[in-house]
C-alpha cells in the first residue's frame, strides 16, 4: 500500500513543476519581465526619432484685420403706441387681426357713431337759429343807425342794438364751435394707427363698451421697420467710440444667441449720456433698417461693432497661435522639412484670422494642426490644407482682403 500512495506524491510534484514552467514562460521562450530586443533603428516602445511627424501648415498672408466691439443687445421699437378709444360707446367693428402689419392711418376700429351724429345735428340746428337771430339783429342796427342820423331815436336804443348784434355773433361762434366737437367725435369713433408697424394682441372684443379712460387700450402697436438695439461696452472703450462717432458712423451688427448666425445689419446712432457706475459699462443705442423681419421686440442677440480696421497686417491661422512659459509662439516651417520655435506678438484677432505685430513675415508658413507633437528642429510631413482664400464657414466674415503669396 506505500508504494502506490509514493507514486501518487510523485504525480502531482510533476504537474505542478510543469504547470509553474508554463506560467512563467513566455509563447517565445523569454521569461516574464525580461527585455524583449527592439528592432533594429528604433528607440525604446519603438519609437524612430528620425520619423517625420505629419503636420498641416498655411501661409502667412497681409490683411485688413478688423478690430470690433462685442456686447449683448436688446432689440427695442423705435416707438410704442398703445391704441386706446378717445370716446366712450360700443366697439361695434374690429378690422384687425392679432399680429398684422399695419401702416399709419389704416382703420382698426369702429364705436358706434350714432350718439355723435345726434350730437352733430343739435349743433347744426342752435347754429341756423342764432344766424337768423344774429341776421335779425344786423338788419336792426342799421334801421337804428338811419334813425339816429335823422336824430329820430336816442343813442342808447343804437348802442343796446349794437351789443345784441355782438352777442349774436358769440353765439354763432360757440354754436361753431359745438359743430367742430361733434365732427371730431365722429372722427374719433373710427379708430386708426397712429403709426407704421406691427399689432400685438387684441385686448377688446367687439360688443364690449370701450371708455377713453381704459388703461389695457385696444390694442398694441410696436415699430419694427427700422429698429434699434441697445447694447452695452466697456467703458474703457467709450473713447474710441466717441472718436469714431465724430466721422461716419460705425457699422453694427446683431448675431443670434449662438454667435453663429448674422441677423442684421446697421449703424450705430448715438452713446447714452451717462456710465452705469454699478457695472462700469455704458449703453449704445444702434439701428437697423430690419426688413426681413429678422429682429423682434425684447429678443436679446449678440452685437459686433466695427471701430477699427488695421490695413496689410500679416495675418495668420487663429490655430497656429499657440502659448508657453515665454509667451506665444508659432511654429513655423523651415526649408529643410523642420520647424522651428519662432516668439510672436499678437495683435488683433478677426474670426478665423490673428494679426501679428512681429516675428512673422508674410510668406513664411506656420503649422496650423499637429503641433501638440513638435518641438524644436523636428522633422514634419506636410499634409494638404484648404487655402485661405476658400469661402469662409457659416458665421465668419467674408469678403476678407488678402494680399502675399500663397
Amino acid at each position: 500500500m506505500k508504494k502506490p500512495v509514493l507514486i501518487g506524491v510523485l504525480l502531482v510534484l510533476v504537474a505542478g513543476a510543469a504547470g509553474g514552467y508554463f506560467y512563467f514562460t513566455r509563447t517565445d521562450g523569454s521569461a516574464q519581465g525580461a527585455s524583449v530586443p527592439a528592432p533594429k533603428g528604433k528607440g525604446k516602445g519603438g519609437f524612430d526619432p528620425n520619423r517625420a511627424t505629419p503636420v498641416v501648415a498655411d501661409v502667412a498672408t497681409k490683411s485688413d484685420i478688423n478690430i470690433f466691439l462685442s456686447g449683448l443687445g436688446t432689440v427695442t421699437p423705435l416707438r410704442t403706441v398703445t391704441v386706446r378709444s378717445r370716446v366712450d360707446g360700443e366697439l361695434i367693428k374690429v378690422h384687425f387681426t392679432e399680429g398684422q402689419v399695419v401702416k399709419e392711418g389704416d382703420l382698426l376700429a369702429e364705436i358706434d357713431a350714432r350718439p355723435f351724429q345726434v350730437m352733430l345735428m343739435q349743433a347744426e340746428g342752435a347754429m341756423a337759429r342764432d344766424q337768423a337771430l344774429l341776421a335779425n339783429a344786423r338788419i336792426d342796427l342799421e334801421r337804428y343807425q338811419t334813425l339816429f342820423k335823422q336824430d329820430s331815436i336816442a343813442k342808447q336804443q343804437v348802442d343796446t342794438q349794437a351789443a345784441l348784434v355782438r352777442q349774436y355773433e358769440g353765439a354763432v361762434r360757440t354754436d361753431q364751435s359745438q359743430i367742430d366737437n361733434a365732427k371730431l367725435q365722429l372722427t374719433y369713433s373710427r379708430v386708426t394707427a397712429p403709426i407704421s408697424g406691427r399689432l400685438g394682441l387684441r385686448q377688446v372684443d367687439q360688443g364690449n363698451v370701450v371708455r377713453a379712460g381704459d388703461a389695457n387700450g385696444l390694442v398694441v402697436i410696436t415699430q419694427l421697420q427700422p429698429v434699434a438695439v441697445v447694447f452695452t461696452i466697456p467703458q474703457d472703450s467709450l473713447p474710441v467710440v466717441l472718436k469714431r462717432l465724430k466721422g461716419d458712423k460705425p457699422p453694427v451688427e446683431a448675431w443670434d444667441r449662438e454667435n453663429k448666425t448674422k441677423l442684421a445689419a446697421g449703424t450705430l446712432i448715438t452713446v447714452d449720456n451717462q456710465i452705469d457706475p454699478a457695472t462700469g459699462t455704458v449703453k449704445l443705442k444702434a439701428e437697423f433698417p430690419n426688413t426681413d423681419g429678422s429682429l423682434f421686440s425684447n429678443q436679446f442677440v449678440n452685437v459686433r461693432m466695427l471701430v477699427e480696421t488695421r490695413k496689410d497686417m500679416t495675418a495668420v491661422p487663429a490655430a497656429a497661435v499657440q502659448r508657453g512659459a515665454q509667451g506665444m509662439f508659432v511654429y513655423v516651417v523651415k526649408d529643410d522639412s523642420t520647424v522651428t520655435v519662432r516668439p510672436v506678438k499678437v495683435g488683433p484677432t478677426d474670426g478665423p484670422l490673428t494679426g501679428i505685430e512681429s516675428g512673422v513675415a508674410p510668406g513664411e508658413r506656420v503649422v496650423v494642426d499637429g503641433v501638440d507633437r513638435l518641438r524644436e528642429g523636428a522633422k514634419i510631413e506636410l499634409a494638404q490644407r484648404p487655402s485661405l482664400d476658400a469661402p469662409p464657414p457659416a458665421g465668419e466674415k467674408k469678403g476678407r482682403k488678402k494680399k502675399g503669396g500663397d
